[in-house]
């Protein structure tokens, strides 16, 4: 299981302190906008190929569990 700190970052050194992905500049809302216009994690991960597939598969989990709390 990757750790937390390894998924996302937010640091007013790097981008202004948008939430990235851990060790690169891309930020997270960007996977969201690729999601958002119906395109894959592969078409991301092909853009952006300094994120990792752990990455994106762990953001999106914790994602899930954090919307399951709300609605549980």
């Amino acid at each position: 299981m990757i750790s937390q700190s390894a998924i996302i970052t937010a640091s007013p050194n790097v981008m202004s302190g948008t939430p990235v992905f851990a060790g690169t500049r891309v930020p997270v809302q960007t996977l969201l906008d690729y999601l958002k216009a119906g395109e894959s994690i592969d078409d991301f991960l092909e853009g952006f190929p300094t994120v990792k597939r752990e990455q994106v598969i762990a953001f999106l989990e914790a994602a899930q569990a954090q919307i399951l709390k709300l609605v549980a």
